[in-house]
Formats: structure tokens, C-alpha cells, sequence
């Protein structure tokens, strides 16, 4: 007898060999490695290269990989003539997954060619683009010139540039790194399980990755960060959290980037945002949102046992670093994408559709149709 779980809770749709979220431990593995081993030890670019090939790369690999992702970079000039018409009030995810999408009609062989050796190109290409993406939708929206693409930069770096329009500190640089590499993977998420639905079917490899954006956007999903600043923001100082707090717990209403779906213990990327939100707020000399947060998370572990998650922290970082918060989320996909696209090349590998079962409570069959004039 078929068994229903809402939310598909505790069933195993697939096999994968790229993360692990081990729940009970609170740990999180990419390919084998602990991500405790991984950050700060290794560049996002070794961890794109470790989720698409299963191994850390060589040095001469890895200057391979940077290269050919940092050679991907430039845009169609129709898909830079959208992000300069996009309205200026658009959400920059809607954007994101709209200019993804129409990537694949640039490639006239998406649904022809569906050889591995193809769609690993077509994850280089969007890997390297989506961050362009971002941040040139960015200065669209303000009026400010989009800065041509280089080729001398890392990816969390390069990202920070075509923001700015200058080369970001190396402290600014090294800490968004660290962030990509935290969020590059994590299990079947909610969007990367939407991504590998949608490639099971054997559509192109641009509407599994706009079918993950679009459900990243959510508030449940990768959401929750832009939440955490709304949050800060209108509890507005350290001597209202406590009774904020304690009204969104009188009212049960959820407390943004506290708890986590799967982990029971301490989400174990939340300590290493943590330390670069303290960092980053002590130098900034603005360390009011991370004592805020501190107080938050102190009071929610006593009152209800629950830690805070990658989202809680990392909305602090980004905050510090001088990104608007509407594109907390569209950093997270930047990130992701690597992930994503993994999972997308994995499941090809050998794949089947995806065709669950429903549980039918409706009205007992036998109802009989009435003519229309007597109804």
C-alpha cells in the first residue's frame, strides 16, 4: 500500500553522489568532504570543479577551470538588451529566470544535442553568466553603465566588480567566495529536486535552471535571507528584540532563518557565516544587526531549542558588504548554480522520469451529470 508523505517527508527520490545533509549530525557533505574542510580552504571554482567531476582539481586543472568559466562570461547582446528594458521595480529573480531562459534560444541545438560533453559545456555557460546576470540587472535598474566582463577575476570577485564597477578588497572578495562555496550544494532541496524533475522529462538543460530559480524565489526556499534584514530592519534596534520576540512567538508566526526543514542540531554553515558577520561588522564600525542577531538567536535556541541557519547569517554578511537585499536571493542562485548543474548532468546519467503517486480524497466515484438546464 502506497504510503503518503506530505511535502514528500523522509522519502528518497534518488541516488546522488554530490552532498549529503545528514540531519541528525547537522553535517553537510560535498563529494566525501566535510563543508568544515572545504571553507576557507578552497575557492568556489575548486568546489564547481569537485561537484561536476567528483575530485578536488590539480593546480593545473583548476587554472583550466577559471579559465573556461571566466572565458563564458559574455552575455548575448539580446539577452543585455532585456536587462536594460527590464522594468526598474522588477524583481531581479523574475529577471534572472526569465534571462536564463532566453539563453536557450541562443542555442539552437539544446534539444538536438543532449550528448554529456554538450550539456557540461551548457553548465559552464550558465555557471559563468548567471552572475553577470545579477549584477548588470543591477545597474540597469539604476541608470549606471554595465562594465565589460574580465577575465582576471574569480567569480565572487567578478561579481563584486561588475556591482561596483571596481576590483572589491580582497576581504570583500574572499568572504563572498566563502559564501558561494557554503551554498554551492545541499542534498534535494526544493529547487534542485524542481531542476531534476524538469531535466527528467528530456526537455533542455535552460528550462531545468529556470525551473530551480523559480522555485528558489520562494520565502521558504532561498527567500528566507532577504527576510532576516526585513526582520532586523523593523525591529530597528537592539532594545526591541526581546519584545519582538516574544509577540511573533505569542502569535506562533515564524521567525526567519531560525530552524531548518532537515537539520535537528546546528546548521553547520551557520558558524562560518557567522565569524565573517561578526568580522565584517566590527570593520565596518556598524555592529548593530549582528548583536541583533546574536540576541535573536539566543533567545530562540532558550525558548524554543531551534538554531539559526545559513540564511540568518548570511543576510548579515551581504548586508555588510553593500548588497541590497533583493538580491540576497539572486546571490544564493549564483551560487546554487554550480549545484544545480550537477545535479542536472547527474541525473541524466541515468535517468528516469519522475512520476509520483497522488492519494485521491475526493467525492466517492459515482456521481452522475445532470443536464445542464436543471443544475
Amino acid at each position: 500500500m502506497a504510503v503518503t508523505a506530505k511535502g514528500l517527508e523522509g522519502v528518497v527520490a534518488n541516488t546522488t553522489r554530490l552532498s549529503d545533509v545528514v540531519g541528525d549530525k547537522g553535517q553537510l557533505i560535498y563529494c566525501g568532504y566535510d563543508i568544515n574542510e572545504l571553507a576557507g580552504k578552497v575557492s568556489y571554482e575548486e568546489v564547481v570543479f569537485l561537484l561536476w567531476n567528483n575530485r578536488l582539481p590539480t593546480r593545473s586543472e583548476l587554472k583550466d577551470c577559471k579559465a573556461t568559466l571566466r572565458g563564458q562570461r559574455q552575455l548575448p547582446e539580446g539577452v543585455i538588451n532585456l536587462l536594460k528594458s527590464a522594468p526598474k521595480n522588477a524583481n531581479p529573480m523574475d529577471v534572472m529566470r526569465t534571462a536564463i531562459s532566453m539563453l536557450g534560444m541562443y542555442d539552437s541545438d539544446a534539444l538536438k544535442d543532449m550528448s554529456p560533453e554538450a550539456n557540461k559545456q551548457r553548465a559552464r555557460s550558465i555557471t559563468a553568466k548567471i552572475g553577470v546576470i545579477a549584477a548588470y540587472f543591477h545597474r540597469a535598474r539604476r541608470g549606471k553603465s554595465l562594465p565589460p566582463v574580465r577575465d582576471d577575476l574569480g567569480e565572487a570577485a567578478h561579481f563584486l566588480y561588475l556591482m561596483c564597477d571596481e576590483p572589491p578588497s580582497k576581504e570583500a572578495a574572499d568572504t563572498l567566495d566563502v559564501a558561494f562555496v557554503l551554498h554551492a550544494d545541499h542534498g534535494t532541496n526544493a529547487s534542485t529536486f524542481s531542476a531534476r524533475v524538469t531535466i527528467s522529462t528530456l526537455t533542455d538543460f535552460y528550462s531545468a535552471v529556470t525551473s530551480a530559480i523559480g522555485t528558489l524565489k520562494g520565502p521558504l526556499h532561498g527567500g528566507a535571507n532577504e527576510g532576516v534584514i526585513q526582520m532586523l530592519e523593523e525591529i530597528g534596534s537592539e532594545e526591541n528584540v526581546d519584545a519582538y520576540i516574544e509577540e511573533q512567538l505569542a502569535h506562533k508566526k515564524k521567525i526567519m532563518g531560525i530552524g531548518h526543514r532537515v537539520y535537528k542540531t546546528l546548521d553547520p554553515r551557520a558558524p562560518h557565516l557567522q565569524r565573517m558577520a561578526i568580522k565584517l561588522s566590527e570593520k565596518l564600525g556598524d555592529p548593530k544587526w549582528i548583536r541583533m542577531s546574536e540576541r535573536i538567536a539566543q533567545l530562540l535556541k532558550e525558548r524554543k531549542n531551534l538554531n539559526a541557519n545559513v540564511d540568518f547569517y548570511s543576510a548579515t554578511v551581504y548586508h555588510s558588504l553593500g548588497i541590497p537585499t533583493d538580491l540576497f536571493t539572486p546571490i544564493f542562485a549564483v551560487a546554487r548554480c554550480s549545484g544545480w548543474c550537477a545535479h542536472i548532468l547527474e541525473q541524466l546519467e541515468d535517468n528516469r522520469l519522475f512520476r509520483p503517486l497522488s492519494e485521491y480524497v475526493g467525492q466517492p466515484v459515482g456521481n452522475k451529470v445532470v443536464p445542464l438546464d436543471e443544475r
